[in-house]
């Protein structure tokens, strides 16, 4: 199952499935665990109200959820990352990144593939990273 995870208007976040057909599956938090925690609250009752009136689980709702972040949320779950060192890494102005993490400007679907394509390669040289 594919959850989103976005920050919202008025600054908390939601985990949400975005096409859920049955069942309205959402999460809210101020921060993305707690979105997280509450998306996985809202599952589990949908479980205990199918078990309880005899109805079969969808295995949608029993595979793990994959979560896609927009970039303000990806930034404040992992708040280790520091943006603007991650920018200079990529290669993009670190204001620039600044206001890509804010949602205050428009981020190109080649930059944001950029972005995603570094976090790729950090997360594959921690992967094989070898402590002596």
């Amino acid at each position: 199952m594919e959850v989103r995870i976005e920050k919202q208007s008025d600054g908390s976040y939601i985990a949400y499935v975005p096409d859920s057909e049955k069942f309205g599956i959402i999460g809210t938090g101020e921060t993305v665990v707690e979105a997280k925690e509450d998306f996985f609250n809202s599952i589990e009752e949908i479980k205990e109200t199918l078990e309880e009136n005899n109805e079969e689980i969808p295995t949608g709702l029993l595979e793990e959820p994959v979560f896609h972040f927009d970039l303000s949320s990806l930034f404040e779950y992992f708040n280790m990352i520091n943006v603007g060192a991650f920018a200079r890494y990529l290669g993009i102005n670190d204001s620039l990144m600044r206001q890509y993490k804010r949602g205050d400007t428009y981020i190109s679907d080649a930059q944001l593939n950029k972005i995603e394509n570094g976090i790729h390669k950090i997360g594959k040289e921690l992967v094989e990273l070898k402590l002596v």
